[in-house]
């Protein structure tokens, strides 16, 4: 099969996985605009752009060891946790079509980096291109350019689905209020936070050959 479209097939499995990164995805299109979740969905992109390099240039050595992985699953679970507490506890005004007021919209840096740094702060976004950065050497040897259109694939699909999840949650927010959004809020932060407890737990775990 084409490197590419394996790397297609890949992506589209990824795309349907639950994670952080997804949630605050779906929160900040509803909060602030199709733009805002698209330019969150580039700096997600990015963050799984600069993991697949530096797992190339041996990144898993370091995480890969007990102590460090240990370290950066503590680290990773209070920044989820911290950015849980801060939407839970988040108050939004809305419009009668359902668009956030927002006292100060930030500027598109901010979301980008958001995207970067909610992404890469998962542990388990590193074990998954560890994973697959292994699979795609032992595959394709030293035949580079394979796996530059494997990644290519896989890369672009899940950006393009990430821009689609973006629309989908537009399309939803005319469905929206004040109530049902300090509801999504609530859901959010909550999930946020069992995702930040679940990566502590398993980097205390796997340290102490739990699991």
């Amino acid at each position: 099969m084409d490197p590419f479209l394996e790397g297609v097939i890949l992506g589209v499995t990824l795309a349907v996985l639950f994670g952080p990164a997804l949630f605050a995805l779906i929160q900040t299109s509803v909060h602030r605009g199709a733009r805002s979740g698209a330019l969150l969905a580039v700096g997600i992109f990015f963050s799984d752009l600069t993991l697949v390099f530096l797992c190339f240039i041996g990144a898993l050595q370091i995480i890969s060891n007990e102590q460090n992985r240990l370290v950066f699953g503590i680290i990773s679970g209070f920044i989820l946790i911290g950015y849980g507490i801060f939407t839970f506890k988040r108050t939004v005004s809305v419009m009668n079509n359902g668009t956030a007021v927002a006292e100060k919209k930030p500027g598109w840096v901010t979301y980008i980096l958001k995207g970067f740094f909610l992404n890469i702060a998962n542990p388990f976004v590193w074990f998954w291109w560890i994973s697959v950065t292994v699979g795609v050497t032992s595959t394709y040897g030293d035949n580079t350019r394979s796996a530059v259109f494997f990644f290519a694939g896989t890369l672009s699909t899940i950006l393009s689905t990430d821009l689609i999840k973006v629309y989908v949650a537009k399309k939803l927010k005319r469905f929206l209020n004040e109530k049902n959004i300090r509801r999504l809020n609530r859901i959010v932060g909550i999930l946020l936070m069992a995702f930040g407890l679940i990566l502590m737990g398993r980097a205390v775990a796997y340290y102490y050959h739990l699991l």
